[in-house]
């Protein structure tokens, strides 16, 4: 069944002056009929405001779930990948340009509707679904129509994004969500509102709200641009309020910026900024920093808080060492790692697997499922017998 041209949506007022206002992210687009938001995806059609890219895909791959980045969730297991088109941010350095700017209906080439996306990530042995290349804060609806289905099938979700969504929409969107990678540009609103056209201040609250009121598993991003959000002093900012926040336990990730898009005039990020930021969050009290974007195992790879031991070595997004028991702890000293872990690692390595939705359909979900993609037994996430969160 093909996509429909647009869905309805809830996030919306009707204004005195015939416009409608979109509620779904504070950027509260007020729009005459036929008109888009910024996002490009959201549109006022007959009074209302609905989703265009219900059911489209720019495609879907499978990945590590380390690309994520995710280090503390099922570690070293697939995870069926997928964007749509648009976002609610004007990042001038944005890497997804392709995908997140993108103005072309033709960018959604894949029919992908939300069983059929549960069915491929089972048969493929994948342990999640991730909303990822663009943000899924624009395809609101979508995604949770497409949790809804994975749940349904014992495959959980991850919301890769910058978090920028307004209270109420948010409170849904988590409640279908069991991991999230938020993208924290920077620690400053000056940067905020001239690199990205928006605040800090609403993704701060989002960070906040996943963090205290969720079961959602958060790890954050910051991708270090030279000379805009890499200064020592801006980073130890930044590393205390998630210590103080959100807590020490939340793993924080900064990656590696390239010239692109918008901002070619500055240089890639030296590997020694990334260092230098990992070592000012551990010494402020982040207990899992990493790098990113570059090829570094020692400081890629998790160590025990308590006693130094690695418990989870990484080259690029391949496991190596795996040092947690069964329980998710340290196999040397006893002490629990935060995050979700299953008893034995994930296999899947660091392959890239293009799929092509059209070769899965959703009654394939009520026979067996095999895969010639499986490296090993992935248990299904059901949540009877789902991994918990670790203190």
């Amino acid at each position: 069944m093909p996509a429909p041209a647009s869905t309805p949506t809830r996030y919306w007022t009707a204004l005195p002056d015939g416009r409608v206002r979109c509620d779904l992210c504070p950027r509260e687009c007020k729009l005459n009929e036929g008109q888009r938001g910024l996002c490009f995806v959201r549109q006022a059609e007959g009074g209302e405001v609905v989703l265009t890219t219900w059911g489209r895909s720019s495609g879907f791959c499978v990945d590590p779930i380390e690309k994520k980045p995710l280090n503390h969730f099922l570690p070293g297991t697939p995870v069926l990948s997928f964007g749509t088109a648009g976002c609610n941010l004007a990042c001038a350095f944005c890497q997804n340009h392709d995908i997140s700017k993108s103005r072309e209906m033709d960018t959604l080439a894949d029919q992908a509707r939300p069983e059929t996306i549960a069915a491929a990530a089972k048969a493929l042995g994948c342990r999640s679904v991730a909303f990822t290349y663009n943000d899924p804060v624009i395809f609101h609806e979508y995604a949770i129509d497409v949790a809804e289905a994975c749940r349904d099938v014992g495959i959980a979700t991850v919301a890769v994004t910058a978090g920028y969504v307004s209270p109420e929409p948010r409170a849904e969107f988590y409640r279908h969500i069991d991991a999230a990678n938020v993208d924290l540009k920077a620690f400053t609103e000056d940067f905020y509102f001239k690199l990205t056209k928006s605040h800090l201040q609403p993704v701060l609250e989002t960070l906040e709200y996943i963090a205290k009121e969720t079961s959602t598993w958060l790890e954050i991003t910051t991708l270090l641009i030279p000379g805009e959000n890499d200064s020592p002093a801006e980073i130890e900012r930044l590393s205390r309020w998630v210590v103080e926040k959100l807590g020490p336990d939340v793993p924080l990730h900064f990656t590696a910026f390239h010239p692109d898009f918008r901002m070619l005039d500055k240089p890639p990020t030296p590997p020694a900024s990334l260092s230098r930021a990992r070592q000012v969050a551990r010494e402020n009290g982040v207990r899992h920093a990493y790098v990113g974007n570059v090829h570094d195992v020692g400081r890629q790879s998790t160590l025990c808080h308590q006693c130094g031991e690695v418990l989870i070595s990484r080259d690029w997004h391949e496991l190596k060492t795996w040092g947690l028991d069964g329980h998710g702890a340290c196999r040397s000293c006893g002490t629990p790692l935060a995050g979700v872990f299953d008893a034995e690692p994930g296999r899947w390595g660091q392959r890239r697997l293009p799929v092509r939705l059209a070769d899965f359909d959703a009654p394939a979900l009520n026979g067996p499922q095999s895969s010639p993609l499986r490296t090993g037994s992935i248990p299904s996430l059901a949540t009877s017998d789902r991994p918990a969160v670790r203190p």
